[in-house]
């Protein structure tokens, strides 16, 4: 079982804010009663999709995602937003959070661009190390997403590994590591929950 607290004691000497809750449902009210009358981002992410996020805070909130079946907003409408919101694929106890994406809106958004930064993770996505957390982006998380997509690339159709793969269709295209806080942001908080969420 990851060491939860080492982590969040580990985000804060990095410069990031930290807070645990057991449940999604904890967290989900948390940042629901956070973040009120803001323009918020969100990056695609599972665990923002299963806290059912995204709906709760487009109640109160002007909202843009371009997963939203009903009004995908263009992924350049969200860059401006006071707000981010996503999820990381790897993260360290030591502190480091390990991101990869395809298009490079989710990982330009981690770095730069708004406000405010909140990165939500299960306890499913904790490594003891930096190695391990880039293991599991690159080997876990990678793959279930390129088979959710429905990508012609090896890791989507074994299902088992990154096989850097030189596809057309290959989601594993940019790689942040964010060691410490951005100084670009003015908050930039991590939301740890003791549940298994997203990939």
């Amino acid at each position: 079982m990851p060491d939860m607290e080492k982590l969040r004691e580990n985000l804060e000497k990095r410069g990031f804010a930290a807070v645990y809750f057991p449940t999604a449902r904890e967290a989900a009210d948390y940042l629901d009663g956070k973040l009120d009358g803001r323009t918020i981002a969100f990056g695609g992410s599972m665990t923002v999709r299963e806290m059912g996020l995204y709906e709760r805070l487009a109640a109160h909130n002007q909202t843009f995602w371009h997963w939203d079946p009903e009004r995908p907003a263009p992924l350049a409408d969200g860059m401006g937003t006071e707000v981010y919101i996503t999820s990381v694929n790897g993260a360290a106890e030591t502190g480091e959070l390990v991101n990869i994406d395809g298009t490079g809106n989710r990982v330009a958004s981690t770095c730069f661009g708004h406000q405010e930064l909140y990165l939500i993770l299960g306890v499913n996505k904790v490594a003891p190390d930096y190695e391990g957390a880039l293991w599991r982006a690159r080997n876990i998380a990678a793959p279930k997403n390129a088979q959710r997509l429905g990508r012609k690339t090896p890791c989507a159709v074994k299902g088992d590994r990154c096989y850097d793969c030189q596809s057309p269709e290959r989601i594993c295209r940019a790689l942040t590591v964010l060691w410490e806080k951005p100084s670009s942001f003015a908050r930039a908080e991590v939301v740890l929950v003791g549940e298994p969420l997203g990939y």
